[in-house]
């Protein structure tokens, strides 16, 4: 691998990655696709099928899901604690939305943001496509209703009783017995003949989710599905299609209507950015849905919008005569809270994992945010507690990255007697590596001693990048001339293209980092590479940091700085004359370093 080919393997690899950031995630409205639906389900011997219409698959497979219209004659019944304001619509007997009362539309203004506004089901209530006479567009009546309580009926088919009733914990209930932002739901069928009647596969509502803010690029916008052991997520984008991969044959090229997974669900979310819900079934589900949803362009913009709408599906038991059977479900709708969701005393299912830190340096994503949220308890400021808690990360670092240091300049005063073995061994390549090595043993060097400084933070990096930008927490936090540390810190805008000035620094501490480390003069292919990556890390962080959340380009020009400052210490500091290199069956290497005016040798 010569320079040349590294240069370019780093450069492509850059190119793809400020493809995938800066291209449009939304795409044009496309045409109406339509596929057949499936067949309903069939009658068993013995037993009273339902209807046809009430056992078919998706028969409305648009591109897009519908939005549900208004309709103004609805019912509406309002639950409410401190931290939420639950509307249930009669329609469908569900759940219309839920707003939010900690967490503001609009920076500055009172009015809460609302879950769900905007959907195509009520949250909880059957779909369509799964339950025609059960869905949102049959009225309930309402049974009973009191501050924490409300319960829906009707009677399906006069064959079938169903009952849903729905609560919500008090503002005040202790944080081993529930959360106020999780509400209760149960369903109850019962047989009113003195036939069996075979129950269709249905499907609940998980709510539409839709883009947090003009910001917001959609990268959190997805349907997720744990089964006990493995999560997935499907991203709003899978139906898109398109893309920057599906020019090479990778991925849908043509957007598509849904996307079905028949696996079992423990648990099922959908979320954006900063808000998430979370269905745990009482019984693990059979399957999860993801279509997408058209919504409005962003006031003053003309980008479209997708959001997301999900829904878990149940294989319902077979209700024997004048029996009766139950789907209960615990139901959260909040902000993606991590100290909120990884209380084990309440999601008992690992249901911290919605907030997607990232398979494999999430735990560095959970460490940060536990140490950031302790800080901000006691520094009062979000900007402030990004600081802190970057310096102590590299306080705690400092011995391994001064260790490594000191290995990197060794090594930059080692370049005389390496050349001195090259031209030595220079048709032995056996005996010119073992003579390095033995250079690099008596000297204490690490020939790579140069990179870990850089490599160190980066899994750290690695961990801001996935927690700061979808941390509900930092959304609307003031620092500086900052007014929101989840989305860009733009200061003005040239030719129509935002300045975003924390990128921009980070940039130059970077570059001026990179100038002050040493870099080995190393001839290996392995070296070489190494020093390429070096030389467009600055260019790399910049291009990943500029669009996100500005919060993690704070941390990363803070984490530069400490960096820069403590390796201008390094550099002041004085090292051992290296000693002679013992090449192969003992003879010695001329040391051929100049000595230093004044220095004896």
């Amino acid at each position: 691998m010569d320079k040349k080919n590294t240069t370019i393997g780093v450069l492509l690899i850059i190119a793809a990655i400020a493809s995938f950031i800066l291209a449009p995630k939304a795409p044009p409205r496309p045409a109406p696709a339509v596929t057949q639906p499936s067949s309903g389900v069939p009658a068993v011997a013995g037993t009273q099928a339902l209807s046809p219409a009430a056992s078919t698959a998706f028969s409305n497979n648009a591109t897009f899901a519908a939005v549900a219209p208004v309709d103004g004659s609805a019912r509406v019944v309002t639950l409410a604690n401190d931290f939420i304001e639950v509307a249930f619509t009669d329609f469908g007997g569900a759940i219309r939305d839920v707003g939010f009362k900690k967490y503001p539309a609009v920076k500055g203004e009172s009015a809460p943001y609302v879950f769900n506004q905007l959907h195509a089901d009520p949250m909880l209530a059957f779909t369509q496509d799964s339950f025609p006479g059960l869905d949102r567009s049959v009225r309930y009546e309402i049974v009973s209703q009191s501050a924490s309580e409300v319960v829906f009926r009707t009677v399906f088919e006069n064959r079938i009783e169903v009952t849903r009733r729905y609560a919500i914990e008090p503002s005040d209930v202790p944080s081993s017995k529930g959360d106020p932002y999780q509400l209760r739901h149960e369903t109850t069928f019962r047989n009113l003949t003195d036939q069996v009647i075979v129950l269709p596969r249905a499907a609940l509502s998980l709510g539409t989710a839709s883009l947090a803010s003009a910001n917001d690029t959609g990268q959190y916008l997805n349907l997720g599905c744990y089964d006990g052991k493995d999560l997935k997520f499907v991203r709003g984008s899978e139906l898109a299609g398109g893309g920057f991969l599906s020019s090479f044959g990778l991925g849908r090229r043509d957007p598509i209507p849904f996307i079905e997974n028949n696996t079992p669900v423990v648990w099922a979310s959908v979320k954006n950015q900063f808000f998430v819900t979370i269905l745990t079934p009482d019984q693990p589900g059979s399957g999860s849905i993801i279509r997408r949803v058209e919504l409005p362009p962003f006031p003053g913009t003309l980008r479209p919008v997708s959001g997301v709408a999900g829904a878990a599906r149940f294989d319902l038991p077979v209700l024997a005569a004048h029996g009766e059977a139950k789907l209960g479900t615990d139901f959260y709708v909040g902000p993606k809270e991590y100290k909120r969701l990884s209380n084990g005393d309440v999601f008992k299912h690992d249901q911290d994992k919605a907030m997607e830190f990232g398979k494999y340096f999430g735990f560095f994503g959970k460490l940060l945010l536990t140490m950031m949220t302790w800080v901000h308890s006691w520094a009062g400021n979000w900007g402030l507690a990004i600081i802190l808690t970057t310096l102590f990360i590299k306080i705690a670092s400092l011995p391994f990255t001064l260790s490594a240091a000191r290995s990197a300049k060794r090594m930059q005063k080692l370049q005389p007697q390496m050349a001195a073995i090259k031209e030595k061994y220079k048709d032995n390549p056996q005996k010119l590596q073992q003579a390095n090595m033995a250079l690099f043993k008596e000297n204490k060097v690490n020939p790579l001693g140069s990179c870990l400084p850089v490599l160190i933070p980066f899994p750290f990096f690695i961990g801001f990048f996935s927690m700061l930008q979808c941390a509900s927490e930092l959304r609307f936090a003031d620092f500086l001339w900052v007014h929101d540390l989840a989305g860009p810190d733009t200061i003005a805008h040239l030719a129509g293209y935002p300045i975003n000035l924390l990128p921009l620094l980070l940039g130059i501490t970077m570059i001026v980092q990179t100038k002050l480390v040493p870099q080995p003069n190393m001839d290996t292919d392995q070296a070489k590479m190494m020093g390429q990556m070096m030389k467009w890390m600055p260019l790399f962080y910049v291009v990943i940091c500029y669009s996100f959340s500005c919060a993690l380009a704070l941390y990363s020009t803070v984490n530069g700085l400490f960096t820069i400052g403590q390796q201008l210490y390094i550099n002041r500091q004085k090292e051992p004359a290296p000693v002679a290199a013992a090449g192969p069956g003992g003879r010695g290497i001329k040391n051929v370093t100049p000595p230093k005016k004044g220095n004896k040798r």
